[in-house]
């Protein structure tokens, strides 16, 4: 029995870091982003799902699905975003950043590459109307006005399925926005995918790992993205 325990929680140990990490596919070769589940580029890939709120609570007729692939110069992610209505910024610009999108509906993938200091990462946001923001995040420091200034260069497509009431977020992510390092099979992110949804005072909050608070700006709870076949 003395030796069964240690085999039993490195067991247990195993199978928790199993769930909290996501699976890419590899692409061939890069391609032009779209928002149709059914197509080539994201009929096989891998995906996760998360219906649950920071507080680890579901939250029903939510249940988001998320399908990752990548290059060796992208990682690429599509949002497929059930929802009961949607909260939009008024007068919307696709073209320019913009600040403070997360007050209005979006989705948000929040990923680093460094394990040592788990505080740096990058937040990506696209909302429903093709709005974006990209934030160079240091969690010990949060800027309220956040810098704007640095630029990933990521691109986005997305689009609303009114009749089925879903929405659909594409972003393909420059790798060396995020590190320095190749991106290579087994490379590993550190990973988060959350969404805001729907108008106040009923606003919706969701994460893929539960963040145990009211912020999403918590790293100790990211899980892992991995890089496979």
């Amino acid at each position: 029995m003395r030796f069964l325990m240690p085999l039993l929680l490195l067991t247990l140990s195993a199978q928790a870091q199993e769930a909290n990490t996501f699976h890419a596919a590899r692409l061939k070769h890069d391609q032009a982003l779209n928002t149709d589940p059914k197509s080539g580029l994201w009929r096989d890939a891998p995906a996760v799902w998360f219906d649950r709120g920071p507080d680890d609570k579901v939250v029903p007729g939510h249940r988001t699905e998320v399908q990752a692939r990548w290059t060796p110069q992208a990682l690429y992610f599509l949002f497929t975003c059930p929802y009961e209505s949607l909260y939009l910024k008024p007068s919307p610009d696709a073209i320019g950043e913009t600040n403070k999108l997360w007050d209005y509906d979006v989705a948000e993938v929040f990923i680093g590459a460094d394990f040592d200091q788990i505080w740096r990462y990058r937040e990506f946001e696209v909302s429903p109307q093709n709005e974006w923001v990209d934030l160079d995040i240091d969690s010990r420091h949060l800027d309220p006005d956040h810098n704007l200034l640095w630029n990933s260069g990521f691109t986005h497509a997305v689009r609303i399925d009114a009749a089925q009431k879903i929405w659909y977020a594409a972003m393909r992510i420059p790798s060396a926005s995020i590190t320095a390092k190749p991106a290579v099979k087994g490379s590993e992110f550190r990973l988060n995918f959350f969404r805001m949804q729907g108008p106040p005072p009923d606003r919706k909050a969701l994460c893929w790992r539960p963040t145990a608070k009211e912020t999403f700006h918590v790293p100790e709870a990211f899980g892992r993205l991995q890089l496979g076949e």
